[in-house]
């Protein structure tokens, strides 16, 4: 017969095992739930050029954790070359890049299934809008009109147009500056503020936001002469700005402080001087930053940032199709995917998460002349 004392203490034994046991296996569950499931499947919107087989934008279910897509969805639309999303009503905008028929279209969409309900479009009485943003709060809708040497300021949902500013100027490269070329917009992250480049005059405009109906033009950025900048984009604390610039193939480097932007590095992407440097995109944990190259040894240029200073050193350089006019890196920074306009696919790369290199898949999704990518 076993003393009471012993059975007690046994007992006690028994119970802590099963409990740590339970423990070991909800934990187990736990993570292997979370290999399994991923990161939820994204809607992708693809916009493309119409001038071959597409006919406007299309909608894709991405899933993060394997990198497999599948076709949701298509919409009819007029060279949709650059698409944005407005936080505050759920709305798409998508530029019409069409010369004199350029427009804005405006869409509701559905996050779901990817479907794309038409609202309306407005004609732009500028020429060949390449670029939209929406203002953080949803009041406006600016586009970038790159043959109109204009900025425009649309009322939500694009119902009425509601200023235009139009810029003079040229530049030294008397084949690609002979007036001035707004190729982006891009609001701070506070919103305060405006940037637009002007790839024809090596400027950038800068509006203060807070005009009651559109921005205020309060200041002007000048650039290298025949640097060409094209795209901006700021880091999530709004201290840092990087610019791609298309002619120099360079990428400059700003402290940003309240609409003031001080230039504090150059630093070369484009080494064979193609002079067609396209997008630039900063990864969501902030430690790297790419840019695409085109017209020769088409790529991505990754780059990684000091997080003191956030200037930044040359890492890497991934080859891609053809003329990867725009690319996107998913919010959970494990997938970029670029648009590779005249391959007519979209070129799938796995971000390694360790030092932040693209590895290519292999995958790709087919469409006709892709040049822009939005995650829903």
């Amino acid at each position: 017969m076993r003393h009471p004392v012993f059975q007690r203490g046994f007992f006690i034994f028994v119970k802590k095992l099963i409990v740590k046991n339970l423990i070991f296996l909800i934990m187990t569950m736990g993570s292997l739930n979370a290999c399994t499931s991923g990161s939820p499947d994204l809607t992708l919107l693809a916009g493309t050029y119409t001038t071959g087989n597409s006919h406007g934008i299309y909608a894709y279910r991405f899933d993060p954790a394997t990198g497999e897509f599948q076709q949701l969805d298509s919409t009819a639309s007029r060279n949709p070359s650059f698409l944005a999303v407005s936080a505050a009503d759920n709305m798409i905008y998508a530029v019409n890049e069409s010369g004199p028929a350029s427009g804005l279209a405006v869409f509701v969409a559905d996050r779901k299934n990817g479907k794309l309900e038409p609202v309306r479009v407005l004609e732009n009485p500028g020429a060949d809008p390449c670029h939209v943003a929406v203002e953080p709060s949803g009041k406006y809708v600016v586009t970038a009109d790159y043959s109109s040497s204009t900025v425009t300021v649309f009322s939500p949902g694009a119902e009425t147009i509601r200023h235009r500013w139009e810029f003079t100027g040229s530049g030294p490269d008397t084949l690609r500056q002979k007036a001035p070329h707004i190729h982006c917009v891009v609001f701070s992250p506070d919103g305060g503020h405006l940037f637009a480049t002007d790839l024809g005059t090596d400027h950038i405009y800068v509006f203060s936001n807070n005009g009651p109906d559109a921005p205020i033009l309060s200041d002007t950025v000048v650039l290298d002469p025949g640097s060409g900048p094209r795209h901006l984009v700021f880091n999530k604390k709004g201290d840092m700005a990087y610019l791609i610039n298309e002619l120099s193939g360079t990428i400059t480097v700003f402290t940003h402080n309240n609409g003031k932007l001080e230039r504090i590095q150059s630093i070369t992407a484009d080494t064979l001087e193609a002079r067609g440097s396209a997008h630039i995109a900063l990864s969501g944990d902030g430690d790297c930053l790419y840019a695409s190259t085109r017209l020769k040894g088409d790529g991505l240029v990754t780059f990684s940032i000091d997080r003191e200073t956030g200037m930044l050193t040359k890492k890497g350089f991934q080859p891609t199709g053809s003329h990867p006019r725009h690319f996107l890196i998913t919010p959970d920074d494990r997938w970029i995917l670029v648009s590779c306009k005249n391959e007519n696919h979209i070129e799938i790369f796995r971000r390694n998460t360790q030092n932040g290199l693209p590895e290519d898949t292999g995958k790709r999704i087919p469409v006709d002349q892709p040049v822009c990518l939005i995650a829903l």
